[in-house]
């Protein structure tokens, strides 16, 4: 059976400053556990820890993450040893060291306060996505049973779906007339279990759409080579700045923009934006990614590996 979200990105204390997780093949690109999977598993033990050994701070809420992927994870156990760096009145800061079989794999910092006791100046900037996606859908539900509106349609025809498996965890909705610019990804999301996305689930989201590399293939060498070979584009960094807290119940749908200012030399940078159906921000991610051949995710691991 296939293990929901939750389960896929649950974790187990085994001490006040130790938990344990467990990697599914289904949420995995080839071999190798997907990035946002791995990041919503740091979000789920950060929560965790804030809620338990941390409760007296009354902070519940992830506002900022860092995390560096230092080695390939793999599919099975790990272990998340968290070290309280700054306690604070307003915010607190922790580090994360999520590692398997011995070696340290992921690192971050994460920062947590309460956004629901939170004040201060606000001020609306004018900020708006330039140029804009097609029209929001307006009935989601109808658009979830038909795969389909007068504006967004649901792809189907994901590429390397047997390599890139957490691809068919998530239902993405891309628009019908084809997207904006070359470069940009627009996408409406909705987890395929059927489950709510929360705050929790936000590493996901930030990590979860089509190849930018698929349209600039296009558009750049004109067809002249076919279709873009089954590449794998593993995370070196990733940042999450979470902006609003969603319902305690989640919620169905999120919107994604994705953009790509430098490809270059197999490296590049990825900037996202992610919206409610109110068309309010509930997070922002940057990530430095590589562009690599799927032989790379697939290649056996030397016990003594230190490298992507």
């Amino acid at each position: 059976m296939i293990p929901t979200l939750a389960e896929a990105t649950a974790v187990k204390a085994i001490d006040t400053h130790t938990y344990a997780a467990e990697f599914h093949t289904q949420w995995c690109v080839g071999s190798v556990p997907h990035g946002g999977v791995v990041t919503s598993v740091l979000l789920r033990a950060a929560t965790t820890h804030f809620r338990t050994t941390l409760a007296a701070q009354n902070q519940p809420h992830t506002i900022s993450l860092h995390v560096e992927f230092m080695r390939r994870t793999q599919e099975g156990p790990a272990t998340l040893k968290i070290r309280d760096v700054k306690l604070g009145r307003q915010t607190s800061t922790i580090h994360i060291a999520l590692s398997q079989d011995g070696r340290e794999e992921v690192v971050g910092y994460v920062t947590h306060s309460n956004m629901d006791t939170e004040s201060g100046l606000s001020l609306k900037t004018g900020w708006s996505l330039h140029p804009p996606p097609p029209p929001q859908p307006t009935d989601f539900a109808a658009l979830g049973a038909a795969g389909e509106d007068a504006n967004w349609v649901e792809q189907t025809d994901k590429p390397f779906p047997n390599f890139r498996k957490v691809s068919n965890r998530m239902r993405m909705f891309l628009p019908r007339g084809g997207q904006v610019l070359p470069g940009l990804v627009d996408e409406w999301l909705r987890l395929t279990s059927g489950e709510n996305f929360t705050n929790e689930s936000l590493g996901l989201v930030s990590d979860m759409f089509p190849s930018l590399i698929d349209g600039l293939w296009a558009s750049e060498l004109n067809g002249r080579h076919g279709s873009p070979p089954a590449f794998w584009y593993p995370t070196v960094l990733l940042n999450l700045d979470i902006k609003k807290t969603l319902p305690p119940e989640g919620v169905e749908w999120l919107f994604v923009r994705v953009r790509a200012k430098s490809i270059r030399n197999g490296r590049m940078d990825l900037e996202i934006v992610i919206l409610d159906d109110g068309g309010e921000v509930v997070a922002l991610s940057h990530h430095v990614a590589l562009v690599l051949g799927a032989e790379r995710n697939m290649a056996a691991r030397r016990v003594d590996q230190n490298k992507i």
